[in-house]
């Protein structure tokens, strides 16, 4: 299944959060060789999560991380405009209509289909939450599969050649483009709305964090 989490809610969810950030661990250090921090416990987390982010999680039956997102506004502070402006011309982005999508993480054994259920989480959100656009900075070997999926992004700025580019990628968030991600992952729209209404059922009050960004 799918959670949305803010951060201050993990607390809720000890073994889903350890195995999350372990699984972070594993992804951005020792498979991919970033310099990236991991703790005593083998957790990767950086200053971006102490900003009490929203994470889109994908939960196994056993309740361990299958795969995950970190969602956070542009209005605050992220990575895009701190870490890579020069791969968008030297131009900040900041909108409450736009959001940023960083540590797109998969667990080492993660079952098939669990990108594509983050990605139609994260349009379902966005259409919830009145966001127009989302950014992230991708490497240039994983295009195909956000093509297969059906949510390849606009690339707006590039460094480096071949496979391991990177770019700043930017997706539309749009009732046309949930549906394609619908069409091609075999994931049904109610599904989607599902996960949504199960970590922010009607009857509650909208987060404080979520009011204030949409507000900004």
């Amino acid at each position: 299944m799918i959670r949305f989490l803010y951060a201050d809610q993990l607390l809720q969810h000890p073994h889903l959060a350890d195995t999350m950030f372990k699984d972070r661990a594993a992804q951005f250090k020792h498979r991919l060789d970033w310099e990236v921090t991991v703790d005593a416990n083998g957790r990767e987390m950086d200053q971006y999560d102490l900003l009490n982010p929203l994470y889109i999680i994908h939960e196994n039956a056993d309740g361990r991380h299958g795969g995950s997102v970190r969602v956070m506004p542009t209005t605050g502070r992220i990575m895009t405009n701190e870490h890579f402006l020069h791969l968008t011309g030297g131009v900040r982005i900041a909108s409450p209509l736009i959001w940023e999508c960083t540590r797109f993480c998969l667990a080492p054994d993660a079952p098939i289909g669990v990108a594509a259920a983050l990605l139609a989480a994260g349009t379902e959100m966005s259409l919830r939450f009145g966001i127009k656009q989302a950014i992230g900075v991708i490497y240039a070997r994983t295009l195909p599969i956000y093509r297969r999926i059906g949510c390849a992004p606009d690339v707006i700025g590039t460094d480096g050649q071949g496979r391991d580019a990177i770019s700043v990628g930017i997706w539309p968030m749009s009732v046309e483009a949930r549906a394609e991600i619908a069409r091609k992952s075999g994931i049904p729209l109610s599904v989607m709305a599902r996960w949504f209404d199960a970590s922010f059922p009607v009857h509650a009050p909208v987060p404080a964090e979520t009011a204030d960004r949409l507000a900004a």
